[in-house]
């Protein structure tokens, strides 16, 4: 009986540690696509990825399958995976679907969270300071909160898989206009997205996160002429 509890234990922390390892190839991975160092528009194959990050095969390929789902990453078969290029088109159709989607959600955020909730909206008042991969994650957190808090399971679940694909496009256009004083004028924007929020105007809020999305589209796409990043 020890013995099969004993080999349980191992099987569930072999797991464990397999987990974490496909986790942090994807992250790494993801990052790498995130900052351009996998250049949109080159070809990756798995076993160079292994090499690059000393781990075998096998988490290379789970990452890689969780990036195509992203829109990251699109698979060539027989002749490896493709970094999907940047598309000015496809960023459009995006930034349609991102307006559409948000606008509801905060609407029905402003009608259906709680005080409590909205409350919890204040950890977004501040980033911390670091690179730009930070940033983007911050953003990224901050939208998906909002979605979260429409209350409604599927249009949030949409909304964040629309804002998941956005990771790339945030770093581009903030890579534009990497200094502080640009950082901090994009907090204050989330900042008077929160007060709406938290006093449930749902008119102001709105047409605020209408504003912040159209500045972010105009700066991204002033970025996308630059044709080694763009198909």
């Amino acid at each position: 009986m020890n013995n099969m509890l004993d080999h349980a234990v191992k099987n569930i922390q072999s797991e464990n540690g397999s987990g974490l390892i496909r986790d942090g190839v994807y992250e790494k991975i993801r990052a790498d696509i995130l900052t351009c160092v996998l250049a949109p528009g080159s070809r990756v194959f798995e076993n160079d990825l292994a090499q690059r990050y000393n781990v075998s095969k096998s988490p290379v390929r789970d990452a890689l399958l969780r990036l195509q789902e992203q829109g990251l990453i699109d698979v060539l078969p027989r002749k490896g995976y493709l970094i999907r290029p940047i598309s000015i088109s496809d960023a459009h159709d995006l930034y349609e679907m991102r307006l559409l989607l948000e606008k509801s959600c905060t609407r029905r955020a402003c009608d259906e969270a709680s005080d409590e909730d909205l409350a919890s909206l204040d950890k977004f008042r501040a980033a911390e300071n670091g690179d730009l991969a930070h940033w983007v994650t911050y953003n990224r957190d901050f939208h998906r909160r909002i979605a979260e808090l429409s209350g409604n399971a599927r249009m949030a679940k949409m909304t964040q898989e629309v804002i998941d694909q956005f990771d790339r496009l945030t770093f581009v256009g903030v890579s534009a206009a990497p200094t502080e004083a640009a950082a901090e004028k994009f907090v204050a924007e989330h900042c008077e997205i929160i007060d709406a929020l938290q006093v449930r105007d749902r008119s102001t809020v709105t047409s605020l996160i209408n504003k912040h999305i159209t500045k972010s589209q105009k700066q991204l796409f002033a970025v996308l002429e630059n044709p080694p990043i763009v198909e």
